[in-house]
């Protein structure tokens, strides 16, 4: 088999055989495969797509171009199952998510993502809490998912490596959108973990990933289907993503946030419903619990009893972080000493977010990257962020500016006025969960 024949299969809307696929992923890994026939066969699938066997082979193939792990060997009583989100603002809910399954007898071995474009990264806010290794050995990872049944690190060189040659190739050859490369870029870090199930949260709005609810839905689809094809059970659920999903945005701001909601101290509504419904989904998806009804009476009781919490301090205990952190946040998280209004310029009621807005205002505080090799401030960010359909007065905070200086809080301030519409009359509720996908 030749590369450029592949490609000229693919061009020409001809079905590639997993053969064929298995044949140039291997050529990917190993350098058979050039950059240029990279792109080129990127291209070739944006126009032409893949068919669900192909976007499935292609899956494995980039899946097994490293390790995959595997869990038999260390007899776990329980299911390793995840959950992967497209992004979003204030998204911090892999956070609450994995140490509350782990307390109901699940075990995640989540690999994640950092911050991409208006998206928060669940790497940069761990990275946040002093001391946290989140690039740990694969045997430091085994062990701390073993030990305490949860453990959230980055991909690593050995996980999926035909994937990043692939998405940097992506990235500067305006193929990012196609459907099957996000698929099967997802789905092949995930599946290299060694999942029993995965439940994807797929965002729908202004802050979504996906630029038209159609979009979202059709990706949700995508990975339904595939990751069913690869053997791994696995659902989607479409969530709202038209305004932040917590009052706050940024790193060191959302873990505040996170240690606030494990302990009890404050649950958001939106927040502790979209967390509620995807963690159901999970303990429902993986076997270990029989209904929705019965899952959600289970992971409340975990959150009453403090189980969740002990899950989350041992994890960060375990992977380099403070011991004592729930009882300390303040000396392990940084914060600004600068914090400002950002006051509305009507009364009214608050009609729309432009949600992409605000996780861009965060970024331009120094809370994001514009570049891969950016550092991230993680104390900046935003908090207080008025919700949708409430009614506010003319000089009432919008949200409070957490920055380094004032110029940069009065150019964030401007941006939060610009992202939020205020009308006489209030809007329609959106939806929180919009449509559950199953195989």
């Amino acid at each position: 088999m030749l590369p450029q024949e592949i490609i000229r299969k693919k061009r020409d809307g001809v079905t590639l055989t997993a053969e064929e696929i298995r044949f140039f992923v291997r050529g990917i890994t190993d350098g058979g495969v050039s950059e240029g026939q990279v792109a080129s066969f990127a291209m070739a699938v944006f126009f032409n797509d893949m068919s669900t066997d192909e976007r499935v082979a292609f899956t494995l193939a980039m899946r097994d171009s490293g390790q995959v792990l595997e869990w038999r060997s260390l007899d776990l009583p329980g299911p390793v199952v995840d959950k992967h989100s497209t992004g979003g603002v204030g998204d911090v809910v892999s956070l609450l998510l994995g140490p509350m399954i782990a307390a109901c007898g699940g075990f995640v071995p989540m690999i994640s993502g950092r911050g991409l474009g208006h998206t928060g990264g669940t790497l940069d806010k761990l990275e946040s809490i002093a001391g946290y290794r989140a690039m740990p050995e694969i045997g430091k990872f085994r062990e701390v998912v073993r030990d305490v049944g949860v453990a959230i690190i980055g991909q690593t060189a050995d996980l999926a490596p035909a994937d990043k040659r692939v998405y940097s190739i992506r990235d500067v050859t305006a193929t990012v959108e196609s459907v099957a490369m996000i698929t099967s870029s997802i789905l092949s870090k995930k599946l290299s973990a060694g999942l029993d199930a995965l439940v994807m949260d797929v965002k729908v709005g202004s802050g979504a990933f996906m630029p038209t609810p159609e979009k979202s839905l059709e990706l949700a689809q995508a990975i339904v289907h595939v990751g069913n094809g690869a053997g791994t059970r696995t659902t989607a659920l479409l969530t709202d993503m038209n305004e932040s999903l917590s009052p706050c945005a940024g790193n060191a701001l959302e873990v505040r946030l996170a240690l606030d909601y494990l302990s009890g101290r404050s649950r958001p509504a939106r927040l502790h419903a979209v967390t509620l419904a995807l963690c159901a989904e999970m303990l429902v998806v993986s076997g270990i619990s029989a209904s929705d009804e019965a899952a959600r009476v289970r992971l409340q009781a975990v959150l009453d009893s403090g189980e969740a919490v002990e899950r989350f301090a041992r994890m960060v205990s375990a992977l380099g972080g403070p011991a004592d952190l729930f009882e300390q946040p303040g000396k392990y998280l940084d914060k600004t000493s600068l914090t400002v209004p950002a006051p509305a310029q009507r009364g009214g009621f608050v009609s729309r977010s432009n949600c992409r807005a605000l996780g861009l205002a965060v970024v331009g505080l120094g809370g994001g990257r514009t570049r891969p090799t950016d550092n991230i401030d993680f104390a900046v960010g935003l908090s207080a962020l008025v919700r949708i359909g409430e009614r506010i007065e003319a000089g009432q905070p919008l949200a409070l500016v957490h920055a380094r200086n004032d110029g940069a809080a009065q150019r964030a301030v401007q941006e939060v006025q610009a992202a939020y519409e205020i009308s006489d009359l209030a809007p329609p509720d959106n939806p929180l969960i919009y449509q559950r996908i199953a195989a």
